[in-house]
């Protein structure tokens, strides 16, 4: 499951924005580890500094909330980073990284992360840019929380999941993470079964088509236009 060198990663990941050189340079660092469903990767809080680079399969990154319940704060799919600002800052992590079924990873340490950044000016800069794209998406949440409806909400975040991990199917395009309702309404920061509701009314819209632990845009345009409110 590791030997993955190829260049078909989702087109919203990090490794799919690298020179093919860059991307293979990176992908030979570290050592190759394999993990089985629900496998903390990267536990809330601990003062580990490796970092995972994501090969095949999905994790999730959940957060504690100040109330003491878990949040689902983003999801992560092969070609992504994990685990890279206790890398560059040295602070605890700030979230818990587990395992979403089988997953493929190179896990590289602190050090050997650093020297390669030095090596490689342009992945150094893509991992910054990675970075502050975490950060937007974090942000836009937190904003979106407070002031959209659910629809709206919901409609945001599955057209940026279809646009970073979309998979064309035919003229549609299937998100290509699995998520259950609960893990999607915890995306969308509502209840399971206001999630549910808007999630049956963009079906019954043509926009979206759903199945087991499967969603998949079949109307990007009218999406965009629920998600513009």
């Amino acid at each position: 499951m590791n030997g993955r060198q190829d260049t078909t990663f989702p087109g919203g990941s990090f490794l799919a924005g690298l020179s093919s050189a860059s991307r293979a340079a990176l992908l030979a660092l570290g050592v190759a580890r394999d993990f089985g469903a629900e496998r903390v990767l990267i536990r809330e809080g601990d003062a580990g500094t490796h970092v995972f680079l994501l090969v095949d399969g999905c994790v999730k990154i959940t957060g504690t909330t100040p109330d003491g319940h878990l949040a689902l704060l983003a999801i992560r799919v092969g070609g992504d980073l994990v685990g890279e600002l206790a890398a560059m800052d040295g602070q605890p992590r700030v979230a818990t990284v587990t395992t979403a079924g089988r997953v493929a990873a190179r896990l590289i340490t602190q050090a050997e992360f650093r020297r390669f950044l030095a090596g490689f000016p342009d992945v150094a800069l893509a991992v910054t840019s990675s970075v502050a794209a975490k950060l937007r998406w974090a942000t836009r949440r937190r904003i979106d929380f407070g002031s959209r409806e659910v629809r709206i909400r919901l409609a945001r975040v599955l057209l940026e999941l279809v646009t970073s991990y979309g998979t064309a199917a035919g003229s549609h395009a299937e998100i290509g993470v699995a998520l259950t309702q609960p893990e999607l309404a915890a995306l969308v920061g509502a209840a399971e079964p206001t999630v549910h509701r808007a999630l049956a009314g963009l079906r019954r819209e043509g926009i979206v088509e759903t199945g087991y632990r499967r969603v998949c845009v079949c109307d990007r345009a009218r999406l965009a236009g629920v998600a513009d409110g």
